[in-house]
């Protein structure tokens, strides 16, 4: 049987630059589906398409409207290729209206000088000696993750008493376990409950309104990764006037960084 993922970011060459796809219950989210399925998707579009050269760096998905269940299309257009990079115009429609835009970069790695400034969370334990956050009374997209949080940065109590700051830290694997590749990287970037949530402890109505995503990993770091957990971490910037910010990091569990993830965030009160 395909993994829920693979079914969520299914997609049919529709002719031309275009994909056809459809929603899948199993990531379904408060309204609509989660959107990291729908980032995924977007960058399989890439991914599929005939065209297409190097591996993605850079996916940046712009949510027009929430997105409704069925069937959807996904127009992805290579609109120039250089040397060394591949930049593609992105737009998923919906019963004829667009309902997210984007833009996907793509490069073709060559081995030179790497470092890397950013520092891995320190004196975090192994996933497997952390429980599983409980799902019961979630969206079905959080079942979809296996999430264990470190001491003292778990989601909740949500008694509307507020905290001082809005960090996560976790270990986190598709569930059941799959092999990450980019589109399971790119979907992870986007498993982060709202820094609304942590900060407030209290839900709010809210809406991803833009998600940036920069795959620092290539092909051979995620298939050395394979399918166990990796390690994130998310705060917010800035929280003004019903918007706000989330920053975050993916590293794997041998202390690579693998992506970062930058998005704004809608917020009703």
């Amino acid at each position: 049987m395909p993994h829920d993922l693979d079914q969520a970011i299914l997609l049919a060459p529709a002719g031309g630059d275009r994909f056809a796809g459809a929603t899948t219950p199993a990531y379904a989210n408060m309204v609509g589906p989660f959107g990291g399925t729908t980032s995924a998707a977007m960058l399989n579009a890439v991914l599929l398409h005939p065209a297409r050269i190097g591996e993605p760096i850079a996916l940046t998905v712009n949510f027009a409207s929430a997105l409704a269940d069925g069937a959807f299309e996904i127009d992805a257009r290579p609109a120039r290729t250089n040397r060394s990079t591949q930049h593609w115009v992105l737009e998923l429609t919906q019963n004829g209206e667009v309902a997210a835009t984007g833009s996907a970069v793509f490069a073709q790695r060559r081995d030179t000088w790497s470092a890397h400034e950013a520092e891995r969370p320190a004196d975090v334990p192994p996933a497997e000696e952390l429980r599983r956050m409980p799902t019961a009374g979630s969206p079905a997209w959080v079942s979809r993750y296996d999430m264990r949080f470190l001491p003292g940065y778990a989601p909740g109590p949500f008694n509307g008493e507020e905290q001082s700051h809005s960090v996560s830290r976790f270990w986190v694997r598709d569930e059941p376990p799959r092999p990450m590749d980019f589109p399971s990287l790119a979907a992870i970037c986007d498993c982060f409950f709202p820094r609304i949530f942590i900060r407030r402890r209290r839900p709010a109505p809210i809406g991803t309104v833009t998600l940036s995503t920069y795959f620092h990993a290539d092909t051979t770091l995620l298939a050395q990764q394979s399918d166990r957990h990796v390690l994130a971490r998310a705060k917010a910037l800035n929280f003004r006037n019903g918007y706000f910010d989330q920053t975050a990091e993916v590293w794997s569990d041998d202390g690579q960084m693998l992506a970062s993830t930058h998005q704004m965030v809608y917020f009703k009160e």
